[in-house]
Parts: C-alpha cells; structure tokens; sequence
C-alpha cells in the first residue's frame, strides 16, 4: 500500500495542472466584492478514498490560503458527531463561502444541515453520496455521483464484452443498506441473467469493522483464487469499496480472470499499485502515458482484453471540477448554485473526456441538483 499511495501522490499532484481553465489564488475578491473568499474541501483519509484525499490535499497545497482541506474520521459510521463538528469548524471561517464534500458519506446530510443552520449562504457540492438522493438533493446544492444505476447495466455489458460467463459482486451489510448501491446490485444481477451470465453475490468484511482495511484486503486476496478455482478465468471480480481495489485488480488479472470497472472508475484507481507501475516524475499525472503503462503491463501478463476503465479519474474530477464550479460561483461567473450545463463544461474541460450528465430520477421523482455521471470505457 506504501508504494501505491506515493504513485498515486505524484500523480494527483499535477493531474489537473494542464487545464486552461483560468486560475485565482487567495485573497481573490468574491462576487459581491466584500473580500477574499476560501474554498473548504472535506474527503476521507487516505485509507478510505485515496484519491479524493489527495485531489484536496493537492489543491490545499497549491492554493495556501484559500483552500482548506479536511478529513472526516475513517469510522465515520459511528463517529458521525464529529464528522458534523469538522465541517463546522470550517464554515465557522466567514471567509468560507463553499464546502466540498467527496465522499459524501452518511452522516454528510446532517452536517450540511448543520452547516445551512449557522452559514446558508455557502455553496454546498457533495460527491459519491452515501444518502438517501432525497436526503442529499435537499441538503446540498450539487449533488454529483458516477451514474450507480446505469452501471448495473453497463458494467455488467462491458464484462461480458470481456469474455465474462460470471460476474462476481462483493460487498457488505453497510453498503448495500445505500438505496443506489442496492439497486444497481439488482440491475447487476437481472443484466447477468438476461445476458445469460451467473451472478455471484459475495459477502466480504467491511474495512470499518473489526478486522478494518487490512482484514478487508486479506479476504480479498484469498477468497478471489477461490472463486477462479469454481467458476472459472471467464469470471468478472466487482467490489463495491476504494480499498480493495488493488488487491482486487492484483489478483484477478495475474490469474487471467476480468475487471470490468472498479467502484470508482479511473486509470489511477488500484491500477499503479496492482500492478507494479513505476511512473516517472516527468509523467506524473500523464494520463495517457499511464493508459499506456497499464496496456503494456497487461500485455505482459497475457491479459490483453480482459480489464478496462472509464477514462476518468471521477473522485478526482468531483473534487477538481467542484472546486472549478465554486471559484467561477464566488466571482460571478456562475451565477447559479445549481447549473449542471455549466458543470458539464468544466468537467470535460478539465478532463478532457466526454461525459453524460443527467438528473437523477428515483421512483418518478426528478432531482434536478443531482447528477448522475456516465463515461464510456477504456479497454486494456
């Protein structure tokens, strides 16, 4: 995990660093001119989601003064009094006029309510939304979330596209107790079966219970050659949490088995580490040469075809694009809290990739602040 998590350091670190979007730093006047505004950036540690951490740490680095960047504790689940309490304390900052949350885990709800009580004016974005929408669509002002629902179809299509018989889901009690996450695990299985594939439902531990991360991991990478072992290499490995991508993607691929899509799809999540990439100063956030890496690793293990990704690191992206969002909101630029076509842009901008952005419907009611993000696929 050391070597994965100073690859992906390096990487985020100047990942967005070629946009042509144009750039403030501190002390720039906000839309009313009553001074210089901050941007608060509250992630999970970097055991819990890596890249969102270090997409907020970056821009914390780059933007001294005017970024502010905090962590939500690791166990959030029972802790949810201090993840309120921490989003608090950087509103209680007048100069913070936004708050950006990725992820937005349950106990986020809550604190934005609190945070609307004593601050209404902050823009509020919350990414990777672990509420019910009608929660979080009421209690922030941009909602941004991968498209959960569309990939209980398009993932699943993309692994058969990959030679899948299979299709192996793993996850725990807490994650599926998410409305979207339980859904699209029922879409994973009836796309399955009508395209005439078995789905597995594995249960695995969840990395905040007892055994935590390492637990987690460890179970990953002996229950995945166990599964290879009864279904066979045409068997697709799916899990629904950021830390155990790497030892998903490590052991799936060096026993010739399929990786559709991670949870959070991007090059840069699990793949550097899973893989053994060593990528140089000079490449670093080189998204291209990254694909490139991946490719040729595969290549090397004979496993050409069998993995593929969005494009687009999405945590990093609702970060970078959320701050991009809030800068252009406090200068005037935006003049709405709540502009998905004006978010679309600066999403495809920033990465150059292009994205479906729709809102979401849940039980025919239509959530206009709420986005729902689609992107095609990368085959290795």
């Amino acid at each position: 995990m050391v070597s994965m998590k100073s690859k992906i350091a390096l990487l985020v670190l100047v990942l967005f660093a070629c946009t042509t979007l144009a750039v403030f730093a501190a002390g720039q006047k906000d839309a009313a001119g009553t001074g210089a505004y901050k941007i608060a950036i509250y992630t999970g540690t970097v055991s819990q989601g890596e890249e969102e951490f270090r997409a907020g740490e970056a821009l914390a680095r780059k933007y001294p003064g005017m970024v502010i960047h905090q962590t939500y504790p690791d166990n959030f689940s029972k802790e949810q009094e201090t993840t309120i309490m921490n989003a608090l304390s950087m509103v209680s900052d007048p100069a913070v006029k936004a708050l950006i949350m990725v992820q937005a885990v349950p106990g986020s709800a809550a604190a934005f309510e609190k945070v609307r009580e004593v601050r209404p004016d902050v823009l509020i974005i919350a990414g990777v939304p672990g509420e019910d929408p009608g929660v979080a669509s009421r209690t922030a002002d941009i909602v941004m979330a991968a498209d959960e629902l569309a990939m209980g179809t398009t993932v699943v299509e993309q692994a058969k596209k990959l030679g899948a018989k299979t299709f192996v889901h793993y996850s725990f009690p807490r994650h599926m107790s998410y409305p979207l996450l339980a859904q699209r695990r029922d879409l994973m299985r009836a796309t399955a079966e009508r395209l005439g594939m078995t789905f597995v439902y594995a249960d695995a531990p969840d990395p905040l219970g007892d055994a935590g991360v390492p637990g987690a991991q460890q179970f990953i990478m002996e229950d995945v050659p166990r599964k290879i072992a009864e279904y066979g290499k045409d068997t697709n490995f799916f899990s629904t949490n950021c830390a155990m991508q790497e030892p998903l993607l490590k052991q799936s691929l060096s026993l010739g088995a399929i990786n559709a899509q991670q949870c959070c799809p991007s090059p840069f999540h699990g793949y550097p580490g899973a893989l053994g990439i060593s990528i140089p100063e000079d490449k670093a956030g080189d998204v291209p040469f990254v694909i490139s890496a991946i490719k040729a690793k595969l290549a090397a293990m004979g496993a050409t075809g069998r993995a593929s990704t969005w494009p687009v690191p999405i945590n990093m992206m609702f970060i970078d694009a959320g701050f991009e969002y809030a800068r252009q909101y406090l200068e005037g630029t935006i003049t709405s809290k709540n502009d998905m076509a004006k978010m679309k842009a600066i999403a495809e901008q920033l990465t150059g990739a292009t994205m479906d952005f729709t809102a979401l419907v849940d039980s025919g009611t239509t959530y206009s602040n709420y986005y729902m993000i689609l992107s095609d696929y990368i085959t290795f």
